[in-house]
């Protein structure tokens, strides 16, 4: 039987800048898969660092001079953009010969830009996991939130590709999705398919808030479709206005595209045009419908679970078993690959909710995780 290595060989040594959520999930995923690499890392508060200590997640603590980085093959800033910036410099003088210097921000440019002023180039690659959830902190953590999530890379121009084919192999080995692009691609994705929902989510709850009469009817009937597009409205304020800024450009761009396509379809509807009403929803259903969860009618009311789940054969025909025993109908199954803003490697939608409900009691006697 063929195993693991117990560390990739491109990359023994990993350091950690920021034991939050991502960074504190890479770290344990690591140590699951590559049980040998030593994992330095450095967090400004101490606690969460001497917890990831003392359970063999991190080897080395680093201090705020981060000499001991010198030792790391491959170091990850997993801050805010803002506070990466403020690390490069000091990096610069310590990482040694042949390192790669990565980050797990949701924004490219600015970070891209003082890569290249500090001639780091040939050692600096973008990194973006597409995994998250409303939940933050090291306590959130999960050696399984990486698996099968895409992981964006955006080389910068002058990276050797050798490097670039090493840190793929080792994202693959961890059980991401490797997907490189470059930066200016990446921010201009996002903004369209990340950061423009929040900004349409943040503008239509603030719209029903606003024009809410006194008797609150729209709060009292604001379920199925409205919450399920606005459920990402309940993500981190903080973090959404700091990528507001650091991605400002493409996200107006996308913006003003938005506002000129609601203009036009304002236009059909107040002139009554039913032909073209028609193919605008129908051009509609085709896109979405081509995504993994089919959508049918406007915006039905869907009842889901995400699970974790081991990434080996048989694991999905398990569960799946599981809920035949118990006669229970499963509309849709998949593996979530964009997990930025869901929790779980694995969605299953249900026809009822008693059949959900069901399946949950089910799934979790049988010890599986289950997020609703």
């Amino acid at each position: 039987m063929k195993t693991n290595p117990s560390f990739h060989p491109s990359f023994p040594a990993v350091g950690f800048i920021g034991l939050g959520l991502i960074g504190g999930s890479a770290a344990k995923t690591i140590k699951r898969v590559y049980p040998g690499t030593k994992i330095t890392a450095f967090n400004r508060s101490p606690e969460v660092l001497d917890r990831a200590l003392a359970e063999g997640v991190v080897d080395k603590k680093a201090d705020e001079t981060l000499s001991a980085f010198g030792e790391c093959d491959l170091i990850v800033l997993c801050v805010p953009v803002v506070t990466a910036l403020s690390y490069m410099e000091q990096l610069k003088a310590i990482m040694k010969p042949g390192a790669i210097l990565t980050d797990v921000g949701s924004v490219k440019g600015d970070i891209h830009r003082r890569a290249k002023e500090l001639g780091l180039d040939a050692c600096f690659i973008g990194g973006h996991p597409m995994a998250g959830s409303e939940k933050t902190g090291y306590e959130s953590s999960s050696d399984r939130l990486l698996e099968n999530a895409y992981y964006i890379l955006t080389p910068s121009e002058g990276t050797d590709p050798s490097r670039i084919r090493a840190l793929s192999s080792f994202i693959s080995g961890i059980g991401a999705l490797p997907l490189a692009m470059p930066p200016e691609e990446h921010d201009r994705t996002v903004a369209a398919v990340s950061h423009l929902p929040h900004i349409i989510s943040a503008a239509l709850v603030n719209l029903v808030n606003e024009t809410d009469g006194p008797e609150k009817f729209m709060h009292a009937v604001a379920a199925g479709g409205f919450r399920d597009i606005t459920r990402i409205s309940s993500s981190s304020p903080k973090m959404w206005q700091e990528i507001c800024l650091a991605n400002s450009r493409d996200i107006c761009r996308m913006v003003d595209l938005y506002i000129r396509m609601l203009n036009d379809y304002r236009e059909r509807i107040s002139q009554k045009e039913s032909g073209p009403l028609l193919q605008i929803f129908s051009d509609c259903k085709e896109y979405r419908d081509s995504f993994d969860t089919v959508a049918k009618g406007s915006v039905p009311q869907e009842y889901r679970i995400y699970m974790d789940l081991v990434d080996e054969a048989g694991s999905i025909a398990s569960i799946a078993t599981t809920l035949a025993v118990k006669n229970i109908s499963i509309k849709n199954i998949g593996i979530v690959h964009n997990r930025e803003f869901e929790q779980g490697v694995l969605r299953i939608v249900f026809y009822e909710k008693e059949a959900m409900e069901e399946a949950i009691r089910a799934l979790e006697w049988r010890n599986y995780h289950i997020y609703r």
